[in-house]
């Protein structure tokens, strides 16, 4: 990474601000994506002080690409959409690309591909030598993928990053006559069957891991959190945003968990998607 001065406009890939040409920031090689100076100075203050840069060579086992997987399933639906226009229209097919907008299956995935990379960036930018993470890994068995995997001392975080507006909470129903039943909203949406989801990537996770702490989390990436509080847990699943995810797992400094090794091993259970 190398601070320079932009010769085009770009956004941030943290926080999505517009970065016009002549802006200093960070320009990440490995990526070949920018980060804002307001994002870099925010990581780095993010870091716990007993975390020191990478030294083991174990830790840069291919950690794999935030996002990739849904960034090639948006481009293959985005090529099949153009494709019928093209078709249907004949010699006015590349004028009906030109006007049409997007369907909004094919603009979902695309939205979630750069939630996803969003979040990535934010954790690698937080990897050091108590904490290593994986991006976009397949379920064995299964067409599914996990997001992230963030693994520290304390143990192993599966993360799955949404993109969604909209302020989540957590309502709560029965109770004393009726059984309790957790319910997780992202603005008027039931959105409980992502929590369904987690918990079933937990158990995946798990089931490797044995004894070591698995902890589920969504990551919603640009709701309306409120100023102060909004994170929440249901059902041991942690609902919270990038920032205080960050905060959460450099939290994680002490436990029994062979970071190098733990890596090498989820890395070559869950291979990159």
């Amino acid at each position: 990474m190398k601070q320079m001065r932009l010769r085009y406009a770009g956004a941030c890939r943290l926080c999505g601000a517009p970065l016009p040409a002549g802006t200093e920031a960070i320009y990440e090689s490995e990526t070949k994506t920018i980060r804002c100076l307001e994002c870099a100075t925010e990581a780095t203050e993010t870091m716990h002080p007993d975390l020191e840069p990478p030294c083991d060579e174990s830790l840069s086992t291919e950690s794999g690409v935030a996002g990739s997987s849904a960034r090639r399933e948006y481009e293959r639906r985005k090529a099949k959409d153009e494709e019928k226009l093209r078709e249907k229209w004949g010699h006015f097919g590349g004028l009906a690309v030109a006007l049409s907008d997007e369907r909004q299956h094919t603009k979902s995935w695309d939205r979630g591909a750069i939630g996803e990379e969003r979040l990535g960036a934010r954790l690698n930018a937080l990897a050091a030598a108590g904490l290593a993470v994986l991006h976009d890994r397949r379920i064995p068995g299964s067409k599914a993928n996990i997001d992230h995997i963030a693994i520290t001392p304390g143990g192993i975080w599966v993360i799955d990053a949404k993109r969604y507006k909209g302020r989540p909470e957590l309502k709560i129903e029965g109770g004393i006559l009726r059984p309790r039943v957790e319910k997780l909203l992202v603005g008027r949406r039931d959105c409980t069957k992502l929590v369904d989801g987690v918990l079933k990537q937990v158990d995946v996770v798990r089931d490797l891991v044995g004894d070591v702490p698995v902890t589920g989390v969504l990551c919603f990436v640009e709701a309306d959190w409120p100023l102060i509080g909004g994170a929440f847990s249901t059902r041991g699943v942690q609902v919270l945003w990038p920032k205080r995810l960050a905060k959460v797992l450099m939290e994680q400094t002490t436990g029994d968990v062979d970071v190098a090794r733990m890596h090498e091993s989820v890395a070559s259970r869950f291979k990159s998607a």
